[in-house]
């Protein structure tokens, strides 16, 4: 069996994580009548309202596609309403959206924190904040590669990977008042 890098190990771990939080928000959120996507695109523009569909795109994790068709279900169900000036279009809260965000928002941000509360105390939470920040920074100089298609891409985990050493430890200081 052909060994598998450390990174690879970590990313797929991240990704499993992600799968499972979103399945256990959407299952949450689904009471309210909407998505851990809608949730984060609301979330989004409470905090920069007005705020255009470009700014609010590059914002979210989700297709450029992906947030029109949702601002437009959004819009029906009257979250939000968004205003037309020119070119350009804002989108803000009505006040139904606020409310219904208001709503739900402590509930979430208690269910997406205990994931971590539940398992880290708060210097490992710090430490996982800098990692994760470093790690995120470093992704955005990145362009994909060519994909190597000579082989499948063997992705089981039989064994854990090699514990991290005293060489890895991360200098967190200016990370250290964004994590606070």
């Amino acid at each position: 069996m052909q060994e598998r890098p450390l990174g690879l190990m970590i990313w797929l771990r991240m990704v499993r994580f992600v799968q499972r939080s979103n399945c256990i928000s959407n299952a949450h959120l689904e009471r309210s009548g909407i998505s851990v996507a809608q949730f984060e695109a609301l979330s989004h523009i409470r905090a920069y309202q007005p705020v255009t569909q470009t700014d609010l795109a590059a914002g979210l994790t989700i297709s450029v596609g992906g947030v029109s068709r949702m601002l437009s279900r959004l819009e029906t169900e009257g979250l939000i309403e968004r205003v037309q000036d020119w070119k350009v279009k804002y989108i803000s809260l009505t006040p139904a959206g606020e409310k219904l965000l208001s709503a739900i928002y402590p509930g979430q941000v208690a269910l997406q924190a205990s994931m971590f509360d539940d398992v880290l105390d708060a210097d490992e939470q710090k430490q996982l904040y800098a990692l994760m920040r470093k790690v995120q920074l470093n992704s955005l100089t990145k362009e994909a590669p060519a994909v190597d298609t000579t082989g499948p891409l063997d992705t089981t985990e039989t064994a854990e990977p090699p514990a991290v050493g005293p060489a890895g430890a991360l200098d967190t200081t200016d990370t250290k008042e964004e994590a606070q």
